[in-house]
Order: C-alpha cells, then structure tokens, then sequence
C-alpha cells in the first residue's frame, strides 16, 4: 500500500516537472501568435501608404476652358476666368507659319484638363504670366519650346531651361524649326504694326483737307507713336511729347505726315 502510494506520488512528481518544462514553451508560442497580427498590420500599413505615395497628384486645379494661341489660354478658377500668358516663351501668331499648329498642340495637352497654374506676374493686358503645369506633372511652357512650337522669349526670360530645349529643337529641326529661318513671331508683330501704320497714313494722305487748312497753323509731335496733330501749342497731349514739337500748316500735317486732327483738345 505504501509502495503503490510511493509510485503515485513519483508519478504526480513527474507530471508536474513535465508540465513546468512545457509553459515557458507555450507562453512563447502564444506570445508569437499575439504579436504576428500586429507585425502584419504595421506591414499592411507601410504597404498601403507606399501604393498612395504613388499615387498621382490630387486633379483640383484650374480648368483650361479655352485655348487662343501657343502662349495664351483662358483657365477656369472658382467660376472666374483668367485669361494666361505662358512664361518666358512666344508661339507663332494664328496667322503665322506654324501658327495653327502650334494652337492645335497646346490645345492638345492642356485643353479641358485641370491644371496647376504658377503665377508670375501681371502683363499690361491684365493676364496672368504664369507657368502651366499639366496633370501628369509635365510643364506645358517647356513642351511647346521642346517640340519647335514656341521660341523661348529671351527679351522676358533668362530661364537656362527654356533656352536649352529650344537649343535641342532648332538641332533637330522640330516643329517651325523645319523652316530654315523663320519669323519671330515678335517680329511678325513689329512688321504686320509697321505695314498697319502705313496703309492708315496713306489712307490718310488721300482723305480731303478742310477748307483753310493750306493756310491754318498746328502742331504735331514729330515721333513715329503719335497720329494725330493738335491746333494748340499749349495741349496737354502735346506737352507729352518727347521728341520735336513741329509748327506746320494743316494741309501738310495731313498730305505729308499722314496725321488726324487731335480730338482732346477740341477743334
């Protein structure tokens, strides 16, 4: 009896020791189970804002509702609309060499997109100078001179970029770099001015003169920005002329100067 009792006790013995090597193993393991859903959820998270990192940019921006020309577009921003002139470049005009061209390409990558507008500052039209930036991140300024669409507009820019992709265009005769020699498009503005003025002074020159007007002494500013002539030595218009005042008869004013009569001061 007291040896069956003995074995009992050894056998309690053993069952206990065993069971005490067992708990630090199954505390490990329970303790694994535990912290693996909060290692995989710390992963699931880095993955999650990894794949929104590439995502791209939010599309809120100005919506390009019109396209003028090359350079000039109107932009839809809060329902006003802002008329835009792009940054440090000049396309060909409409009625330019590669005018339309340059239209139809722009229109292409900006034309009803939201895009993000980088304010410069104000021309003397009151249009905004700016940078466009398209929605896959590409600056619109920069592809209308890399594809041969634009010149970059040295007189309004000293940008080192602008004037390397128009270095690699004219290279590899991109767009109106295909002419030989084209036409600024500021000069094609200074000329198309020029021929303007002239046909209004010839037109000018043939009107009637008025009666007395051989004999009736004006005044005109001799300088190429004045059109008109004044019957008033003291007009204020007069005063703010820079160059030579002349003192002429009517007749001549109008026959060789091409000049109207000056409405401010009255007749």
């Amino acid at each position: 009896m007291k040896l069956l009792s003995f074995k009992n006790w050894l056998l309690y013995l053993l069952l206990l020791v065993s069971g005490c090597q067992q708990d630090p193993g199954n505390t490990h393991e329970t303790r694994h189970r535990q912290e693996q859903p909060a290692d995989a959820t710390m992963a699931k998270t880095e993955e999650l804002s990894q794949s929104e990192s590439r995502k791209p940019e939010n599309t809120a921006g100005d919506k390009v509702i019109a396209v003028k020309d090359g350079d000039t577009m109107d932009l839809l921003r809060n329902g006003q609309v802002i008329k835009v002139r792009l940054y440090g470049i000049d396309s060909p005009e409409k009625n330019q060499d590669f005018g339309q061209r340059a239209k139809q390409f722009a229109s292409d990558l900006a034309f009803g997109k939201y895009v993000q507008l980088i304010a410069h500052n104000t021309d003397r039209y009151g249009r905004t100078v700016g940078t466009i930036i398209l929605p896959d991140g590409r600056n619109l300024n920069e592809e209308m001179v890399r594809s041969g669409f634009a010149w970059h507009y040295k007189a309004y820019s000293k940008d080192l970029s602008l004037a390397n992709l128009e270095t690699d265009a004219r290279r590899f005769k991109r767009g109106l770099w295909q002419d030989p020699n084209p036409t600024p498009p500021w000069d094609f503005r200074k000329n198309k001015s020029s021929n303007t003025a002239e046909t209004a002074a010839a037109e000018q020159a043939k009107s009637p003169i008025p009666a007395g007007a051989t004999k009736r002494i004006v005044y005109l500013c001799d300088s190429s920005g004045s059109a008109v002539y004044h019957v008033s030595a003291t007009c204020s218009v007069l005063k703010r002329c820079k160059a030579e005042v002349l003192k002429i008869t009517e007749a001549e004013a109008i026959r060789e100067h091409g000049r109207r009569l000056d409405k401010t001061c009255g007749s």
